[in-house]
């Protein structure tokens, strides 16, 4: 659905340009938004390879499997229906300690896999199980330690302080995730009643 509302936007641009007169300026936007699209990507690149290189470090030494550890009570506490030793723990897990590290495009096929998981653990129903709702509430408002592709724009864009917005994006993620989890308990606890 998404592809046509973007090729539905494109034509009626290209339309609009060609009975304004202004064709020069959409070709002239379309080749420089291309050369900055080209630009934006190496330089994220660079970064991304960087930290799924400390993320390779860190799971070579154990450090993940101790986050893991870590975390693991807490994430039986907020998917009591996951057996503990089940596979999407492990999705799970990986996911959340990826986009605490920034690695958004690292935790996605994680996060992709934990839902599938949770999926055959519902049964294979079409309707979303209280820990797939759960789960996609947590990964969309995660907790970000370091937000490393805003950093790595502010580094590419030439900021003088591309890291000043760690603390920032600790705090309001945090709040973000707790926010998260205090709607996602409030829905299920109130349709519980109900039902």
């Amino acid at each position: 659905m998404v592809n046509y509302v973007w090729v539905f936007m494109t034509v009626i641009g290209v339309v609009f340009a060609l009975f304004n007169g202004t064709m020069e300026a959409v070709n002239k936007a379309v080749f420089d938004g291309a050369k900055e699209a080209v630009t934006l990507c190496i330089g994220l690149i660079s970064v991304l390879v960087f930290w799924l290189g400390m993320m390779r470090i860190a799971e070579e030494s154990g450090l993940l499997e101790r986050l893991s550890r870590l975390f693991r009570p807490l994430v039986k506490i907020l998917f009591p229906e996951v057996p503990p030793n089940h596979p999407a723990m492990g999705y799970i897990l990986s996911n959340m300690i990826s986009n605490m590290f920034g690695l958004g495009n690292a935790a996605t096929p994680l996060g992709i896999k934990a839902m599938e998981e949770l999926k055959k653990l519902n049964g294979g129903k079409t309707s979303a199980s209280r820990s797939m709702v759960t789960f996609l509430a947590i990964n969309t408002a995660s907790i970000t330690i370091i937000p490393t592709t805003v950093i790595a724009i502010r580094i590419n864009y030439h900021s003088v302080s591309p890291t000043e917005i760690v603390v920032p994006t600790i705090i309001a993620t945090i709040i973000s995730a707790i926010g998260a989890i205090f709607i996602d308990r409030y829905f299920y606890y109130r349709r519980s009643r109900k039902g």
